[in-house]
């Protein structure tokens, strides 16, 4: 056989809120229906994701994922980004919805995650290997990104990063983007804890 296409089906609370985030990012619904189930289809070029209303979902205790495989991370990462910029006037990186942006992990894909806001990790990866880590810092900062892009773990990200920031001797060519990664590590973590009085 060939030719097959799969399709995710994922959870949510509402998927009116779906539809309209995933609209925001340049997709079509493509299928509504309320009864006897909710349930609404979306499409971006090749790309489907389906969803169904789950009474009682959280989408923090979400374990939903699928994997969306492309040629070149960058101009999908680019065009999500612009439209998170257009909406909300940032990229949303930490809470629910968010989205990570593309990094090399230690596995030798490239990738970045999409969080909807029913809490499913659609995580979008390019479909080639790419070369080996050629510095301590380089080989931290993948293992940093499958710790907090691929995992969440954004803590053990930030420990793994800034213990190579503290050996590295200035002249990495990557210096700059792990710093950046640091700050927004930081940024993530610091934006998730609970405010005093919430």
């Amino acid at each position: 056989m060939a030719n097959e296409l799969t399709i995710p089906l994922l959870p949510c609370v509402d998927i009116d809120e779906m539809a309209a985030f995933y609209e925001m990012l340049g997709f079509t619904k493509t299928y509504r229906q309320m009864k006897p189930n909710p349930y609404v289809a979306l499409k971006r070029e090749d790309i489907n994701l389906h969803f169904y209303g789950m009474p009682g979902h959280v989408p923090e205790n979400s374990h939903s994922t699928c994997v969306v495989i492309v040629e070149d991370t960058g101009p999908l990462y680019e065009a999500f980004a612009a439209a998170m910029r257009a909406v909300h006037g940032k990229v949303l990186i930490s809470g629910i919805p968010r989205m990570t942006r593309p990094r090399l992990r230690n596995d030798r894909y490239t990738g970045f995650v999409v969080v909807d806001p029913g809490g499913n990790w659609v995580r979008i990866s390019k479909g080639v290997q790419e070369a080996e880590a050629k510095t301590k810092l380089a080989k931290a900062m993948e293992n940093a990104a499958r710790q907090a892009d691929a995992r969440g773990d954004e803590r053990q990200a930030l420990k793994i990063l800034e213990g190579a920031l503290k050996h590295a001797d200035g002249t990495e060519p990557e210096l700059p983007e792990a710093q950046a990664y640091r700050d927004e590590l930081v940024e993530r973590i610091t934006s998730s804890e609970p405010r005093p009085g919430a």
